[in-house]
């Protein structure tokens, strides 16, 4: 698996998403549909799916179709995700290619979909000139009740449908080509070449327009899903490995000879994992100096433990003067957390040695000052998994977790999300691909 879409998430409780949309925090960069016939293929999707065709005027689709506002009308997030598994898809244009996922239960729905429009483009072009195409990413598994579930998913088919049946045609056209071609006498035959230029009508010349999908079936990697409150699944060569919630069904008794059980809630465990198969970037010199990070993890220390000290203070003008004035003033509760000056003692070593000894680390704090190896396939997933022990940094939960971040969000003050988005404005928004590259290592 290559990167998820860093939108890939469930939404906030719908009771205080202004905040979000309003700075594009949560279905940002969706694509707007308010052609009468595009909104038109679109309720001929939702028909084929046994919903209630939408009233509304316009609205914004992500990768996959989903669409916020439709999610809204209809009362269900899960439209198109019905026992989140078996995603549904609805594609109108070529161009969602390039948005976002922004509603799943699993991590690598946007990459498989990627993977599925990329491999199929030609179709796909073709296609969405007449018709909507719409289907299932179908697996073996029609429910997902425990973990076995999950791991007997190995790869995923695309089920694909159009709504006026132009793949249907284009496949009795090329039937009807290849007879005309292998048969003799089949030229003979006026009622066969009628129906051939009827389909043609249709579905233009198929020789020079591909209809049909060449590639449908695609491996189900490494991802995280929100079944069980959250797991991770990472697939190397001779073992699968499970992180989660011990309390989740199935776990440590489904093909315990070839999956491995982590509780999410080992921390030593956890890293030792995620460093023996070499997922993480240590903390040396060589990277740390130059991208900031230490910095980065030290002020979201910083600012977390405002938050938990003073929750409704108004932190609109807060620069690094101010900070540090508050750490002096707070220095009891900066050397009982411990974080603080943790960072600071790694960097003087790092500085010093060119590397940290991190076995000499508690495991909570590892997390700390490390990050995904960045040329590794689940460099993504890995800070996902790496964001879930540093929940103080809600920039790297922004980028790598959203599912963590919304519900995070949804507990915050008033004041707290006003700051958490100008942060995210000032920083991350403000040139995403920079940020990731200097301090994740990560180019797009």
């Amino acid at each position: 698996m290559r990167k998820p879409s860093p939108a890939a998430a469930a939404p906030p409780a719908a009771k205080k998403p202004d905040l979000l949309r309003d700075n594009e925090l949560i279905y940002g960069r969706l694509l707007a549909i308010d052609e009468p016939h595009l909104i038109q293929r679109y309720n001929k999707a939702l028909a084929a799916f046994g919903l209630e065709p939408t009233k509304l005027a316009s609205f914004q689709i992500d990768r996959t179709g989903f669409s916020p506002e439709i999610a809204e009308e209809c009362g269900d997030y899960d439209y198109l995700d019905p026992n989140e598994v078996n995603r549904r898809f609805i594609i109108l244009t070529p161009s969602q290619i390039d948005l976002p996922v922004v509603h799943t239960a699993f991590s690598n729905t946007s990459q498989l979909m990627f993977e599925f429009m990329s491999k199929n483009q030609r179709a796909i072009d073709a296609l969405t000139i007449k018709d909507v195409i719409y289907g299932e990413i179908e697996d073996s598994v029609p429910k997902v009740n425990d973990i076995e579930d999950l791991l007997s998913i190995n790869q995923v088919e695309f089920k694909v449908l159009s709504a006026e049946d132009v793949l249907g045609k284009a496949a009795e056209l090329g039937k009807l080509v290849d007879r005309l071609k292998q048969e003799p006498d089949a030229w003979r035959d006026n009622a066969m070449l009628q129906r051939m230029i009827d389909l043609a009508k249709v579905c233009g010349d198929i020789r020079e327009n591909a209809l049909v999908p060449d590639q449908v079936i695609f491996r189900h990697n490494a991802y995280w899903t929100s079944h069980f409150g959250g797991l991770y699944v990472f697939v190397d060569p001779d073992m699968t490995t499970v992180i989660g919630d011990p309390a989740a069904p199935g776990f440590r008794r489904s093909r315990p000879w070839q999956v491995s059980y982590l509780s999410i809630y080992d921390a030593d465990k956890v890293f030792r994992f995620l460093a023996a198969t070499g997922r993480l970037d240590l903390p040396r010199a060589s990277w740390i100096e130059a991208s900031g990070y230490l910095e980065h993890r030290a002020e979201m220390v910083v600012r977390a433990l405002i938050r938990d000290a003073e929750p409704n203070r108004n932190l609109t003008d807060v620069d690094k003067v101010w900070l540090q004035t508050w750490i002096h003033g707070h220095a009891d509760l900066i050397a009982q957390d411990g974080n603080f000056p943790f960072l600071n003692a790694a960097k003087r070593e790092i500085a010093q040695f060119g590397h940290l000894k991190i076995e000499d680390v508690p495991p909570r704090q590892r997390f700390l000052v490390v990050r995904a190896k960045p040329d590794h396939p689940d460099a993504w997933l890995t800070n996902q998994l790496i964001s879930d022990f540093v929940p103080q940094d809600f920039v790297s939960r922004y980028v790598f977790n959203k599912p963590g971040f919304y519900k995070d969000y949804d507990g915050f003050s008033d004041a707290w999300r006003s700051h958490v988005v100008d942060v995210l404005k000032t920083t991350y928004l403000k040139e995403k691909a920079a940020f990731r590259a200097r301090l994740y290592g990560l180019t797009d």
